[in-house]
């Protein structure tokens, strides 16, 4: 029994042991891992750039309070930005310019974007080359009302000749500058039916549509936004030719009538 009973505990010292040993290794381990120096982070450099401080809209004249400086990776810093760095002063020169497009808040704000206050604001969200033309419109010739500024169009002209009433589409996606005297619909604001639309027009475009205008009925029809950045042709239906717009060039070909 003796022998047994020493056995017992001769095995249980040395488990006792082992297990100490055992601990005492993970706990070294442990305080290594702890003592290992950490990586440094990464340092981005940041400046500060001219953003929107709320929603802006189109056709909107800056004030001081539609302004704000705000922290912006230098790396990610795009063309137009305004760096207070290089123009800390910005932010009270600018007062006064007109927004050639919306801004988000938060957005910075881009240069391209933005117009000279002091001139008229229709004139100012005009890309250069372009013209602003007017034309009647009802619920019957603008799809009935659901056209809006911003929106790109068809434009139709309908005539009667020998007691035939014939149609045909003589401008292709231009883009609506406005409804009335509305430049952009905001949210909340119901959609009225206006009587007029002004559209974005190159000078040839608008030699077009005041011939029609005189000739015949004018109706808008909307395009849709898959397809509103296509380029189109517009037909001149006095001189019997094409005027091909591509990227902003114009071509004429003549065709058969």
């Amino acid at each position: 029994m003796r022998v047994a009973r020493i056995a017992v505990i001769v095995v249980a010292l040395i488990a006792g042991l082992f297990a100490m040993v055992l601990a005492r290794s993970l706990g070294n381990k442990q305080q290594e891992a702890k003592v290992e120096p950490a990586k440094p982070t990464e340092q981005i450099e940041v400046t500060e750039v001219l953003t929107a401080a709320q929603n802006v809209t189109l056709g909107t004249s800056f004030t001081a309070d539609l302004f704000s400086w705000s922290k912006w990776p230098k790396a990610n810093i795009g063309p137009g930005y305004i760096v207070r760095d290089d123009r800390p002063e910005a932010d009270s020169e600018l007062v006064g310019a007109v927004a050639r497009g919306s801004f988000l808040q938060g957005e910075p704000v881009n240069e391209g974007k933005l117009a000279i206050g002091g001139k008229g604001m229709m004139s100012s969200v005009l890309p250069k080359g372009y013209r602003a033309s007017a034309t009647p419109i009802s619920a019957a010739t603008s799809a009935g009302g659901f056209i809006l500024p911003k929106d790109r169009v068809d434009v139709i002209l309908t005539e009667q000749k020998n007691n035939r009433v014939t149609s045909e589409t003589i401008l292709n996606n231009v883009r609506v500058l406005a409804i009335d005297q509305t430049t952009e619909e905001k949210d909340g604001v119901k959609v009225v039916v206006g009587e007029t639309a002004t559209l974005e027009l190159l000078p040839q475009q608008v030699e077009i549509l005041s011939a029609a205008q005189a000739g015949g009925s004018i109706s808008l029809v909307l395009r849709s936004l898959e397809d509103a950045d296509d380029d189109g042709d517009v037909a001149d239906v006095n001189s019997g030719t094409v005027i091909m717009v591509r990227s902003g060039m114009m071509s004429k070909r003549t065709v058969k009538q």
